[in-house]
């Protein structure tokens, strides 16, 4: 295997990225140079919590990924859809877990993160249901970085409110960047998002690997 020249160097910036608070590095050419290479290789994001810093993805892997509590319930038929942890506990579990600092922050993005889309149908009698929609956050980035703590937040979720509706899964950070994946069956949506989550920490970009297209 040919040596990489940039290897001893890019590890020795990442550990100093990890031992920063704001994960800062020199603004010297030959640090810019590494980040450059780290950030082509997926392995630093920028950080969602410092300006100009940086997160490794290393340190991610530590993190915690949230969903709702009892999935496995679910898919054991033990309960159905409606009976499914709520996406504002999800999202509380997820503010918990961040430092005390990055509380009032998080909080701002409950509305964006954890509301259901509306669905505006017709009464005629029959009892409608709203399509299912469940919250779940990651850490990882995307061509923007992540909400704080530095995760990308998604949903999986019920196209229509019909039972052989097709489904979805949609990941965001912390604008625009955005990722979606349409499977045809709750069963699979299930199975891809434990995919997903077994493969985070990720750039949203990575996704396309798992099935997803970018948005």
């Amino acid at each position: 295997m040919p040596h990489d020249p940039h290897a001893e160097f890019d590890h020795k910036v990442l550990d100093q990225i990890e031992h920063s608070r704001v994960g800062a590095v020199p603004r010297t050419p030959l640090y810019q140079d590494a980040l450059g290479r780290l950030r082509a290789s997926h392995q630093i994001y920028a950080h969602a919590d410092h300006h100009e810093g940086f997160v490794t993805v290393r340190s991610l892997a530590m993190r915690p990924c949230f969903h709702a509590s009892n999935l496995d319930a679910l898919r054991a038929g033990t309960i159905d859809e409606t009976a499914l942890e709520s996406n504002a506990s999800i999202f509380s579990r997820y503010v918990a877990a961040l430092p005390p600092a990055l509380h009032a922050k998080a909080e701002t993005f409950r509305l964006l993160v954890a509301s259901r889309p509306a669905h505006h149908r017709k009464h005629d009698g029959v009892i409608a249901h709203d399509p299912v929609h469940t919250l779940f956050l990651v850490p990882g980035a995307g061509p923007n970085p992540g909400i704080p703590g530095n995760y990308l937040h998604g949903s999986v979720l019920q196209l229509t409110a019909d039972p052989a509706s097709g489904w979805a899964l949609h990941l965001h950070d912390s604008d625009d960047g955005a990722a979606l994946c349409e499977v045809p069956t709750q069963s699979a949506a299930l199975e891809k998002l434990d995919e997903t989550i077994a493969s985070a920490p990720f750039h949203l970009s990575e996704l396309v690997a798992l099935g997803f297209r970018l948005k």
